[in-house]
């Protein structure tokens, strides 16, 4: 039996970080979700601005859309949806299979609405009304402006991917705006079952202590907070509030582990995804770091819902003096600044090749 189908059997789905035209247009999608138990996909600006910038398979749509007077973000939605469409239907079969608890894909509002709740929550209602896909994910941070429009996103039936949380609080609130959306659905009278995952982010707490922690304490801290959300989790999907709404039809929430790729080129390169082996989560993981795991992967325990080996080593780290707490906000904050600082990219880069097509001709 193959790692990736090892990992599918234990209850965690395995979703790829990933979208390109290529990867869609080739068949290697549809090669992942047979052979290495793909069930899903999620996307963002630094994935788009790569596969625009390293490939000729977006030149034709470019240029046909500039002739229709398109550009910026107008253009860059068109190209997404049209790829999220695609990937959606070929995840369709799972999301059926498994009554619409997997087979989803992502599209991440902009980035440049980070700290603004009405224009978020416009933009996600747009954009899931526009891809017209049952199964598609709208990311949206879960900044303080951003709960507020996941809460009402819910509510209002589009189904939310919540991005950039790294910290047990920072999920809480996150778990906290979706249950309160779905209670409101219940209460007035409306289907309950309105997906979303809460997607945590690994392995940037590691490069950010990199610098300052001593070497025995090198790539643990990620683990370390995963776990101990992990716990916070698992209790909240046990609470009373939450076999209320599941009572009432309503999905549970699942947590989604994120940047689960090694960024540290002395670790092995499957480091979080053997760590982070765990039921009813879901793993979306760099192609690179999907080949590795199918390759020379293995799971050797299960992460454990008690949080007490993670709680020693954050409180280890707190006497090197990294106060977890005050860095959860910090990377919060340094990623929503990342995703506009990609968003712009994103955009000069579509601009730079549509003139250069229009020069070609």
């Amino acid at each position: 039996m193959k790692p990736t189908q090892k990992l599918h059997d234990i209850g965690q789905s395995l979703w790829l970080d990933n979208i390109t035209r290529g990867l869609l247009t080739s068949g290697t999608l549809g090669r992942y979700i047979q052979e290495l138990s793909v069930t899903g996909l999620t996307s963002n600006p630094t994935i788009f601005h790569r596969a625009i910038k390293n490939s000729h398979d977006y030149d034709d749509a470019i240029r046909q859309k500039q002739m229709e007077g398109k550009s910026g973000e107008t253009l860059f939605f068109e190209l997404a949806v049209e790829d999220l469409r695609q990937a959606a239907d070929l995840f369709r079969p799972i999301h059926e299979q498994t009554n619409g608890v997997d087979g989803w894909v992502s599209l991440e509002v902009s980035p440049l609405l980070a700290r603004d709740t009405a224009g978020t929550l416009a933009a996600a209602k747009m954009l899931h009304a526009r891809a017209e896909r049952p199964n598609l994910f709208i990311k949206i941070p879960g900044t303080k402006e951003g709960l507020p429009a996941i809460e009402e996103a819910i509510f209002s039936g589009v189904p939310v991917n919540v991005t950039l949380l790294f910290s047990s609080a920072q999920y809480v609130a996150a778990a906290e705006a979706y249950l309160r959306g779905i209670e409101r659905r219940i209460k007035a009278g409306l289907n309950p079952a309105v997906g979303s995952v809460a997607s945590m982010f690994i392995s940037r707490w590691d490069v950010a202590v990199k610098p300052k922690a001593p070497p025995s304490l090198s790539n643990q801290l990620g683990i370390a907070v995963a776990g101990q959300i992990y716990e916070v989790y698992r209790r909240l999907v046990d609470s009373p509030r939450h076999e209320r709404i599941l009572n009432a039809g309503a999905q549970r929430q699942r947590l989604l582990w994120a940047s689960t790729g090694t960024k540290d080129p002395t670790a092995t390169d499957i480091l979080y995804i053997r760590a982070l082996a765990s039921p009813c989560t879901v793993n979306t993981m760099p192609e690179a770091t999907l080949k590795a795991f199918a390759d020379h992967g293995d799971i050797d325990q299960i992460l454990p819902v008690d949080a007490h080996a993670s709680n020693d080593v954050v409180t280890t780290f707190a006497k090197a003096g990294i106060d977890a707490d005050a860095l959860a906000s910090q990377l919060q904050r340094e990623g929503a600044e990342s995703f506009v600082k990609s968003w712009h990219e994103l955009i000069a880069c579509i601009a730079a090749k549509g003139e250069k097509l229009k020069k070609a001709g």
